[in-house]
């Protein structure tokens, strides 16, 4: 219990204490296993893959868990963000640059230069990918790619850091049951069901594409690309089954899952990048840009991401449809017509009905409808089968390397030491830019504030990894209601005072802004005015 204990006056708290026993042991343990990778990266071949192999990730899976136990297990449960402004690697330090540098170098030569990491796409895998093949046969019974290596440890570093994470909130049951289906989603449906659903292709009857069943357009912005949907219909009933699932999760789904959770449902409790993201990046959520200017380049950036997609998607499927109407029902002409009618009249609705939520947000939505429109015009009349100066072809495949691979994969992900763990999530996502307009819209989902209870500690604000500042609505007793927030709760988690509560339920009963002037208690405030 002394470690539990702050012995001194000071307000910054106890500086970082050195590692315990259990600790470096984990250490030794972890850094073992990450050993094992890099000789493998050197070219190094083990006798036997599949046994070093799971050496090597158990040890990296056991490290994490067994440091994490040293660090939480014999403190009492609450906030555990203490010293993260002393330690170099979770305040911008040394370490935080090396780790970034070395990730991003790490997912540059995965994502772009694979054969220095032993992918051979006319022989046997040699170096580190060829470590991984004996786990890719045993799933799928192909060797490994450069994409499954990449999976699976992604899929390790949510489990493993998963497991510190329900260690570090195990004072908050929200945060416990939303961590357990993160990694649940990770590992069954975006790792072992797709990887097993390989099994079934074969060249006469099925071709179905690698699917990560939790992905939706347009996070998986190639899912109507015509080699996809080739694959989709010459797969029978399983192939169309998940092209219909593709779009009903797009135009049903989704919304009905958002106006009654938030987009919460989805970044915070399936979404493979979010749940990266809350676990191994928990360490660095203080490091989101709480600044004005970062917000309206957030907003501008990631909207522009979105329109993007949307045109790029259309000119790619408008590419490889028919001009022949008595031949195919759906052709270019109909299809853009489709697509500028539903969107034309889905901005009129959310105009209409939504006037007073929009205010002057809506000249950006103006400004993107205008752009989509435009867009669909030159899809149309400009270059025949071009989008201007470009074959959607190319269109897509420079949305692929600066969207999905530079700014998801490389920045995204490998500079969580340096911008925040949420800064594909913030700037780049426009999944999380769709459902973030439904979400603000139309949604009962929101964080509910008790103001009259609210000490401006700040921490609401600090660890806020979407760069909200929370206490400012705190301070008012104001609901938040913001398109970015993806409900992490982490907000709620390490109030003090239990000032925020997220709520997705009816308006009645909800804390308002009455409740900071009359006690700050709603129930109080409903029997006082009942009985006025």
């Amino acid at each position: 219990m002394s470690n539990t204990i702050q012995r001194n006056m000071s307000l910054a708290g106890e500086p970082p204490v050195s590692l315990s026993v259990v600790q470096k042991i984990s250490v030794l343990m972890g850094m073992f296993g990450l050993m094992v990778l890099l000789l493998a990266i050197f070219n190094i071949s083990f006798p036997d893959k599949s046994i070093w192999l799971t050496i090597s990730l158990t040890s990296i899976t056991l490290g994490i868990i067994l440091f994490s136990y040293g660090a939480y297990a014999h403190k009492s449960a609450g906030i555990k963000n203490d010293g993260v402004w002393f330690k170099s690697i979770s305040s911008r330090g040394f370490l935080a640059w090396v780790l970034g540098i070395s990730l991003t170098g790490f997912y540059i030569i995965l994502y772009f230069f694979p054969q220095f990491l032993g992918l051979n796409n006319n022989g046997a895998n040699t170096g580190l990918i060829a470590l991984f093949d004996p786990l890719s046969k045993l799933l799928s019974g192909n060797p490994a790619s450069q994409w499954f290596v990449y999976g699976t440890l992604y899929t390790t570093s949510i489990f493993a850091f998963g497991i510190k994470f329900i260690w570090k909130y195990r004072h908050n049951q929200y945060e416990i049951i939303r961590t357990i289906s993160v990694m649940f989603f990770q590992l069954a449906f975006a790792f072992i069901i797709p990887e097993l659903m390989a099994r079934l292709n074969n060249d006469e009857a099925y071709n179905i594409p690698y699917y990560d069943l939790k992905n939706i357009w347009p996070l998986n912005y190639y899912n109507f690309d015509q080699y996809r949907i080739d694959g989709f219909i010459t797969s029978g009933d399983i192939g169309m089954a998940l092209l219909v699932l593709g779009i009903v999760s797009i135009l049903i789904i989704t919304p009905i899952l958002t106006y009654f959770y938030g987009k919460r449902w989805y970044c915070s409790w399936v979404c493979g990048c979010g749940g990266l993201a809350e676990t191994s990046g928990d360490s660095f959520r203080q490091l989101s840009d709480k600044s004005l200017f970062a917000w309206k380049v957030e907003r501008w950036v990631v909207h522009s991401v979105l329109v993007f997609s949307v045109l790029m998607t259309t000119a790619v499927i408008h590419s490889y449809l028919s001009y022949d109407a008595d031949k195919y029902w759906l052709n270019k002409d109909i299809f853009l017509i489709s697509v500028a009618v539903f969107l034309g009249v889905l901005f009129a609705l959310v105009w209409f009905f939504k006037r007073e939520e929009l205010k002057k947000d809506a000249q950006y939505g103006a400004i993107g409808y205008l752009t989509i429109i435009i867009g669909l015009v030159g899809i149309h009349y400009v270059f025949g089968n071009s989008v201007f100066i470009f074959n959607p072809e190319t269109l897509r495949s420079t949305y692929a390397f600066l969207i999905g691979s530079i700014f998801s994969g490389v920045i995204g992900t490998g500079f969580y030491p340096i911008f925040g763990n949420r800064v594909w999530c913030r700037f780049g996502c426009p999944m999380a830019a769709i459902l973030g307009l439904q979400q603000r819209l139309f949604s009962k989902f929101r964080i509910t504030t008790n103001g009259g209870q609210c000490i401006s500690c700040g921490n609401c604000s600090t660890y806020c990894e979407m760069g909200i500042d929370v206490r400012a609505y705190a301070q008012k007793g104001q609901n938040i209601v913001r398109a970015s927030c993806v409900g992490c709760g982490i907000c709620s988690a390490v109030c003090p005072r239990g000032v925020l509560k997220l709520e997705n339920g009816a308006q009645k009963g909800r804390i308002n802004n009455d409740a900071v002037l009359l006690g700050n208690d709603v129930d109080l405030l409903d029997l006082i005015k009942q009985n006025e």
